[in-house]
């Protein structure tokens, strides 16, 4: 027996023994099968993911897997094919373990909306992991895999990422190909990953971008390094007033201390000031809602799964009707229209921000994870993502790394970047992790 089917085997077990609720679907002896079989791929033993055992969130396809979105609506879906990341991982010698929990249809901030069960966060178990990528984020946090996919509409792998204590990246928009992801609002959404350290969050991007005929948004990008030091010499890190002020108090001097690790490398840290944050959770939700009705019309049970509004959870039909009534087009002008406008503004202002700055640097959630079962309106669930909306609104990347915790509670601190500037933002979130 070689090193990838013992390793698969103890994460196997590991699963079989875990209480997290990370994983929905395991096809456990086809996972053996494949280990076997790529231990014999002489081809594949250089290829940067040889061997790393990778978990992938439930809405993104997978051939032969079940791709139920954490819904009752596609509880018998057996995916016909790969998508584009997926063939790209597995062309690089990664190993597929399993399908994640998640919230239905990528509808939370925190790991409870799904069909399955809720998933529990592995740091503190009486306490949400977030979402909507929490199975994914759960599983790298509780050693179920060496690394995940997620997917980021407005914050669904920095939350959970900050919540679980582990590394989270939502690439610009176009980098990475969205076919294959059953997509939430199809404007906003990318696929990332979700590791253990910031230098495999490069690693997995590096090979899940790129240009992909399938999905017009995608451009082409040279390939990702780890920067030296020379390179990382005089940035330029802006802190936004707004962005600490709505925090948590105890969150905001985790992150300050955090900051004090820029200066340490010599970096000069600007204060900055953003007057539109809060108009930016309800131009996400607004347009959300609008992408999320359209995209949810192919769920009609006629060739697979169930009519969606028949089945679906209490958070995906409210984003449904609510769509469907703001799609009329006696509304469309006075809301969605509008939205867009807002849209355009808050991404002309936030990109001006970044003249002669290298990243901004935030918290990722402006509280606490709250504990599990609790009763949170609608508006107090949508607050989590106040932090992380304005980069999927501006189609920057952003990442998230560990900066400490709150008695035992990760706290996640955000690193945001021009669009298309990933490279650099990933080596800032390198640097940040190996020196804090």
């Amino acid at each position: 027996m070689g090193y990838i089917v013992e390793k698969v085997q103890e994460y196997l077990e590991k699963i079989e023994e875990s209480n997290i609720n990370a994983y929905i679907y395991i096809d456990r002896e086809r996972v053996i099968k494949e280990a076997e079989k790529l231990e014999k791929d002489e081809r594949l033993k250089r290829r940067p993911l040889y061997g790393k055992i990778v978990a992938v969130k439930s809405n993104i396809n997978v051939n032969q897997y079940l791709i139920s979105c954490a819904s009752k609506t596609l509880e018998n879906y057996i995916s016909p094919y790969d998508a584009t990341v997926i063939r790209r991982i597995k062309s690089q010698g990664g190993l597929i373990i399993g399908m994640t929990n998640m919230d239905e249809f990528a509808c939370g901030s925190s790991g409870e909306t799904s069909y399955y069960g809720v998933t529990k966060n592995p740091k503190a178990q009486d306490r949400i992991p977030g979402g909507s990528s929490s199975g994914s984020a759960a599983a790298v946090s509780a050693d179920l895999c060496d690394m995940a996919l997620g997917s980021d509409t407005g914050g669904s792998i920095r939350n959970p990422a900050s919540h679980c204590g582990v590394v989270g990246f939502k690439p610009s928009y176009g980098v990475v190909s969205r076919q294959g992801l059953c997509d939430l609002a199809m404007s906003f959404d990318q696929i990332g990953p979700l590791t253990k350290n910031a230098r495999d969050a490069l690693l997995l991007t590096n090979v899940i971008k790129g240009r992909d005929i399938s999905d017009s948004t995608t451009v082409d990008t040279q390939e990702f390094k780890v920067w030296d030091r020379d390179e990382m010499k005089n940035l330029r890190i802006g802190i936004v007033k707004e962005f600490m002020e709505v925090s948590d108090k105890r969150i905001r001097e985790r992150i300050e201390r955090g900051i004090q690790v820029f200066r340490d490398l010599n970096w000069e840290v600007v204060e900055l000031s953003y007057k539109y944050i809060d108009l930016a959770l309800p131009t996400y939700y607004l347009i959300n809602y609008v992408e999320f009705f359209s995209a949810t019309r192919r769920y009609d049970g006629r060739r697979y799964g169930y009519p969606i509004e028949e089945v679906c959870g209490e958070e995906v039909l409210r984003r449904i009707l609510i769509g469907k009534h703001i799609s009329k087009k006696e509304y469309s002008g006075r809301y969605y229209k509008r939205a867009l406008q807002a849209r355009r503004m808050i991404k002309r202002e936030m990109l001006k921000l970044f003249k002669g700055i290298d990243a901004i640097v935030s918290p990722t959630v402006p509280k606490l994870p709250h504990r599990i079962g609790e009763k949170l309106t609608p508006m107090e669930m949508y607050a989590y993502d106040v932090l992380t909306v304005p980069a999927n609104l501006c189609g920057m990347c952003a990442g998230v790394v560990r900066c400490g915790d709150i008695k035992g509670i990760p706290v996640g601190l955000q690193v945001m970047g021009k669009p298309f500037e990933d490279e650099k933002i990933l080596n800032i979130m390198i640097e940040f992790e190996e020196n804090f």
